[in-house]
């Protein structure tokens, strides 16, 4: 398979003899480039002097140069042929959008211009449309796995969620949504973009769900700076890079180490939820009743005289236990309700007033061990908090830490909504998570935690009340306060 040397830069502004004096400085160092990706502005506001040397052809780019079009109207007239076009030798316009593919047999996706804040969209500028157009013409090519790169100018938004700090730059606000769904969508190995002036290299993230997906490559954004900045940021980056077409398929979805979770993981859920609710409602209470089972007499007579099932006891713990409910060890001044195999008990020392624990009155270890009656009281413990909790205008998170304790201890702990968002929760326990290198996964919207463990397994598990669940399987030693850490 071919290796292809590639260098990226940030925003050249014009300034040409400095970026092209780096490449042959570079190559005269360390060999021979395959072509230099421009992304951001490639012209300035006073780019004529400089650039009229190339256009006639007095000067020469050192190697192939492919660059993007205008971000603003100043440089529109730079770019004569709005679908891509030679515009000096060895300096190509690469058009609007599209994806190109050289003789090396990389697919490069790219997308000129900065997102639209108006409708028609001017001429430096992209719109939905044009996204959903380039996302549409990729994605319906048979076995579409990804593209090995992604050329923007703007920042994707969102793009540092989950990752190491981008600096001075609030990735929340800064850059395009649509870039993030078109960078979700098309799965680059390396996405290159700039703007923002700014050195940006973000830890790789996955293009996968764990548990729920095949794995599949990684992506590495790369956000370079300015050509020539007087503060010695980063603005051209080498990389060497095989086409995914020629890589055999098990190195080529190689998880690093420093992988994080995908940054426009929520943005693809808003879409999916959008796209399932397109579904008709006809449809969706056909399926309910489909598979809707008759409802067992709540009195316990199916029918003729049987008798009522003999309640099983519960399992009994082989020395004393502060949290079975009969153990004399038990503080029972903290217990709240007392259900028929569970009870509700105000945390000792709890992050909050309000902090509780849902216990098993049995001796149960963790929830994969608990019975079937056991856990769906436990359901209906968890399904009155979070009513009770919501009309407090709180929502709460609950988690588990089946780690060198002995009896189940579920801790629930309300936090008010107008301080943060369930998606905020759980973006800092992965966050936190990835910090103290415990890989924190996502559970499947429906299944349960008895899926992914077996009794006697330690693990650590998070559940919001959105419904949204994260596991760890504890294989080593585990920080004992990590949950109320990150709280």
């Amino acid at each position: 398979c071919t290796v292809s040397r590639r260098l990226a830069c940030g925003d050249v502004e014009g300034r040409l003899e400095t970026i092209f004096g780096r490449v042959r400085a570079i190559q005269a160092k360390s060999g021979r480039f395959d072509m230099l990706l421009c992304v951001g502005n490639f012209f300035g506001s006073s780019s004529e002097a400089e650039w009229a040397e190339y256009r006639t052809g007095a000067k020469k780019a050192p190697i192939p140069t492919y660059v993007l079009g205008a971000n603003n109207q100043d440089t529109l007239s730079y770019f004569p042929d709005v679908s891509g076009c030679e515009l000096a030798e060895n300096i190509t316009y690469l058009g609007r959008r599209g994806v190109f593919s050289g003789c090396s047999g990389l697919h490069i996706a790219y997308l000129s211009g900065t997102e639209a804040q108006e409708q028609p969209a001017p001429a430096h500028s992209f719109s939905a449309k044009d996204v959903a157009e380039l996302k549409t013409s990729l994605l319906s090519t048979p076995n579409f796995r990804g593209v090995d790169i992604l050329l923007t100018s703007p920042w994707p938004r969102d793009v540092g969620t989950f990752a190491n700090s981008a600096g001075e730059i609030d990735t929340k606000k800064c850059g395009s949504k649509l870039v993030s769904d078109l960078a979700a969508s098309l799965k680059p190995r390396y996405h290159f973009a700039a703007l923002e002036k700014a050195y940006y290299e973000r830890l790789p993230y996955r293009n996968h769900t764990v548990l729920q997906e095949t794995p599949q490559h990684v992506t590495r954004f790369i956000a370079l700076a300015d050509v020539g900045n007087t503060s010695k940021k980063k603005y051209l980056y080498a990389f060497s890079i095989t086409p995914m077409s020629s890589m055999d398929p098990a190195e080529l979805v190689k998880q690093p180490q420093d992988v994080t979770e995908n940054p426009y993981r929520k943005l693809r859920k808003e879409a999916a939820k959008a796209k399932a609710e397109e579904e008709s409602a006809c449809q969706f209470f056909f399926d309910l009743k489909k598979h809707q089972g008759k409802k067992r007499p709540s009195d316990g007579k199916q029918g003729g005289d049987s008798q009522p099932k003999q309640a099983k006891k519960p399992p009994q713990p082989t020395g004393p236990c502060w949290f079975c409910l009969a153990s004399p060890e038990v503080e029972k001044h903290l217990v709240v309700s007392i259900g028929t195999h569970c009870y509700l008990a105000l945390a000792k020392g709890g992050l909050l007033p309000d902090h509780v624990l849902i216990l098993p009155i049995g001796h149960y270890q963790s929830v994969v061990d608990l019975s079937s009656e056991v856990l769906e009281e436990v359901t209906k413990y968890k399904a009155a908090l979070k009513e009770f909790f919501r009309s407090k205008g709180k929502r709460y998170v609950l988690f588990e830490r089946n780690y060198r304790s002995q009896h189940l201890q579920l801790q629930v702990i309300p936090i008010p909504m107008d301080l943060c968002t369930s998606e905020d929760i759980k973006e800092s326990f992965i966050t936190q998570a990835q910090e103290q290198q415990i890989e924190l996964l996502e559970i499947p919207e429906h299944s349960d935690i008895t899926q992914v463990a077996q009794p006697g397994m330690p693990y650590f598990y998070v559940e919001l009340d959105s419904g949204e669940k994260l596991f760890h399987r504890i294989r080593g030693r585990f920080p004992l306060q990590f949950g109320r850490w990150v709280l």
